[in-house]
């Protein structure tokens, strides 16, 4: 499988797409006026404790203050069991995390057990375990790692507290490549220690990388064979970064000098569209509806135009197969998470489940993000969770109607009509006025004065008093004034 990373960058704005056999899988996008803010470490002030709840809110100097759950509150030998009164007061110096970034009205989510990631490891301060990636799954492999932890941090002297946790990317990685990672990491630490003490609350103590670094961190894997960057700057940038850190990356890495912008050269514009579109074609015929909210996401899955050549059972099974593949790609590539609740069309065949429900999951394992499936409820619907840290791919590039404040339908010209007339009504019993003018949208006015045009003769016989018509370009086809002449 042929797998390439390409990254768009500018002053304004970073964006990197992974494609895989020439189809966009991922993209992320990252503003320079509205970085995330996942990984950061702060000094907080405890500003509200809401032992209903269980949970505090903290100032870290964001616009909303963040909310730490009790859980999340640990003292260096992790009890978290505790009330939460018995952990912070308000006015507390609290050194925090950032988990998940503020999206929408919710703030962002915090934890005290800080972790700083590398290329192979994450090492993890206020604890003294030492875990491996589960998606490391050869035995030996893991014992392996284990071993050259423990031999590194032994030759190091390391005797305080502290744990790593080893990434997939340290899979088949030798002892050299571990003492370096574990070195910068020490390093790094030591600074970030050395501004906790000194630092007012509240502060930012720790930047996580920027999106491009990030990039290479943590989507790099041995199935990637370039990572193409269109800007020369930003590639003299990485290539430093890789040279220090990622040396085996270096001849993987190009700058892409074309005229040709490289996302329309991939095809990635294009797909981006595609991702903010409410329907996904299947190559069959069939198609996806996907519907975000607040609560969660579902995805009915339809067989459209496609027949099939044999049984209408053999017919949704292959629609079903194709929707599952497809399904886990949208995940990915609009960065959907929370809960997700997938109808199927409905199999009587209970393998032709089973097989479904597999093919989900084998797709699933490819996501870099936290994925659960629940199972299958009794209305054949398929539960699962996908772990939520950064907006979507839809929060990041659009915002809500304005005409429709979202909820993606507006009133018809003959229902905001109908409004008119009461809104008449109600003004004439009020106040006394020579006359109405009424301002709105160009569709209602024509329809006012056509097909309305008996009732608001009616009306102004009713009211003794003339009615007078204008249109405003900029109002919306809900917007309207009555005005007292």
């Amino acid at each position: 499988m042929s797998e390439e990373i390409l990254m768009n960058i500018t002053p304004m704005e970073s964006r990197v797409a992974v494609v895989e056999n020439g189809v966009l899988q991922e993209v992320h996008v990252e503003r320079t006026q509205r970085r995330g803010i996942v990984g950061n470490i702060y000094k907080g002030k405890v500003v509200r404790v809401l032992p209903g709840m269980q949970a505090a809110f903290v100032d870290i100097g964001l616009d909303r203050a963040a909310f730490i759950h009790a859980l999340e509150i640990s003292a260096r030998e992790g009890n978290a069991v505790e009330p939460i009164n018995a952990l912070v007061h308000e006015g507390q110096s609290l050194v925090v995390q950032v988990t998940k970034d503020p999206i929408g009205t919710k703030g962002a989510r915090l934890t005290t057990q800080l972790s700083i990631p590398s290329r192979y490891l994450v090492y993890m301060p206020r604890t003294s375990h030492v875990g491996i990636s589960l998606r490391i799954e050869d035995e030996a492999e893991r014992e392996r790692l284990k071993q050259v932890v423990a031999e590194c941090v032994a030759a190091e002297g390391i005797q305080e507290a502290g744990g790593f946790i080893l990434r997939t990317a340290a899979e088949g990685a030798g002892r050299d490549e571990i003492l370096m990672d574990i070195r910068y990491l020490r390093r790094l630490w030591e600074q970030i220690a050395g501004q906790i003490k000194t630092a007012a609350a509240p502060t930012v103590i720790y930047e996580d990388l920027s999106l491009a670094m990030r990039t290479l961190r943590d989507l790099v894997n041995p199935r990637i064979e370039k990572i193409r960057i269109d800007s020369r700057e930003n590639f003299q940038k990485v290539s430093q970064f890789v040279g220090e850190l990622m040396p085996e990356l270096g001849d993987r890495l190009e700058h892409y000098p074309g005229e040709r912008p490289i996302f329309d050269l991939y095809g990635v514009e294009d797909e981006i569209q595609k991702a903010l579109e409410r329907k996904v074609m299947l190559k069959s015929g069939g198609y996806l509806i996907i519907d975000p909210a607040e609560a969660m996401t579902t995805i009915d899955v339809n067989t459209g135009a496609f027949v099939g050549h044999r049984t209408l059972e053999e017919t949704i099974f292959k629609t079903n197969l194709e929707s599952a593949t497809a399904i886990a790609r949208q995940l990915r590539l609009r960065n959907l998470g929370g809960i997700i609740i997938i109808d199927f069309i409905d199999m009587e065949d209970e393998e032709h489940r089973r097989q479904v429900l597999r093919t989900l999951e084998k797709q699933l394992e490819r996501d870099h993000a936290k994925t659960n499936i629940i199972g299958i409820t009794e209305l054949g619907l398929v539960q699962m969770t996908r772990k939520r840290t950064r907006e979507s791919l839809e929060q990041v590039l659009c915002e809500p109607c304005m005409c429709c404040q979202g909820r993606g339908k507006l009133k018809t010209p003959e229902t905001v009509c109908y409004e008119i007339f009461r809104e008449i009504l109600r003004e004439a019993r009020a106040y006394q006025a020579e006359g109405y003018r009424v301002l709105a949208n160009q569709k209602v006015i024509d329809r006012l004065l056509d097909e309305e045009s008996g009732n608001v003769a009616d009306l102004e016989a009713f009211i003794g008093r003339s009615i007078k018509f204008q249109v405003e370009s900029m109002y919306s086809q809900e917007q309207y004034d009555v005005v007292l002449l």
